[in-house]
């Protein structure tokens, strides 16, 4: 078996333990379809590196610390540097709207800050490594506007197209005109399409090779933004402008 293979089973099996806090080995086995011998090797293997532990009342695995130094891990990786945490707050408080900052891995877009308060909260799906419905949200559509046709239809085919609200675009001819006017006019807009009544913006973020690397986004209750396009949109762009900047060493 490859390195590659053995990686994906031992991810396999890790994800087959989290998913309902502990297993036993043979649930494991049934739910991945690997031969119960093979799983008991592997889940002991595990066990002594300290990824899994093993409850013996229970006579179930569950995820040891390292999986939770391996989470850190990935987080801190993902932590949004100072001058554009500073950004985004900045353009949270000019605006009276929650603002995003989201990254680039690999083909997902992931939520690495968000900036709220009390009063313009953020929108309770949105966490820290938040990556789904990128037809619906509009740091999603900045991603999905940027890719090749094929590698689009790859990415859908692959996560869907969830009717999240009456709103949301789930027929591929409408999403793909929809993002062809976001590749043109640089900013994705969604309204009520990932959540009723609220309304979000976003714009990408640029290296200094000018590839996309990220985006910065707003959220905002529809009522309140209506009359706001061009105030919203500005702002969004200046606040991109000055990320660029920061990631090209211009922001210290």
């Amino acid at each position: 078996m490859s390195n590659s293979a053995v990686i994906n089973r031992v991810f396999s099996i890790l994800e087959a333990v989290s998913t309902s806090g502990s297993a036993s080995a043979k649930a494991v086995a049934d739910r991945l379809e690997i031969p119960l011998p093979t799983v008991y090797r592997l889940l002991h293997e595990l066990e002594d590196a300290s990824y899994l532990v093993y409850l013996s009342d229970e006579k179930q695995f569950e995820l040891g610390p390292k999986c939770f130094e391996l989470g850190l891990s990935f987080q801190q990786r993902l932590v949004v540097p100072f001058p554009i945490r500073q950004i985004t707050d900045e353009l949270h408080r000019s605006l009276g709207t929650a603002a995003y900052f989201a990254i680039y891995r690999g083909s997902d877009i992931i939520l690495t800050y968000c900036s709220d308060c009390e009063k313009h909260p953020r929108l309770r799906p949105l966490r820290f490594g938040f990556h789904e419905a990128a037809h619906a949200t509009a740091f999603g559509k900045i991603l999905l506007s940027a890719m090749p046709a094929n590698q689009r239809t790859e990415y859908l085919d692959a996560r869907g197209m969830q009717v999240l609200t009456p709103q949301t675009i789930v027929r591929r001819d409408l999403l793909d005109d929809h993002l062809a006017e976001v590749a043109t006019r640089g900013i994705a807009w969604e309204q009520d399409e990932f959540l009723p009544r609220q309304t979000c913006a976003a714009v990408p973020v640029r290296n200094g090779t000018g590839l996309q690397v990220g985006a910065i986004a707003v959220s905002t209750p529809s009522s309140r933004a209506t009359g706001r396009t061009k105030e919203i949109e500005t702002a969004l762009r200046d606040r991109a402008g000055l990320c660029s900047r920061y990631l090209r060493g211009g922001i210290r």
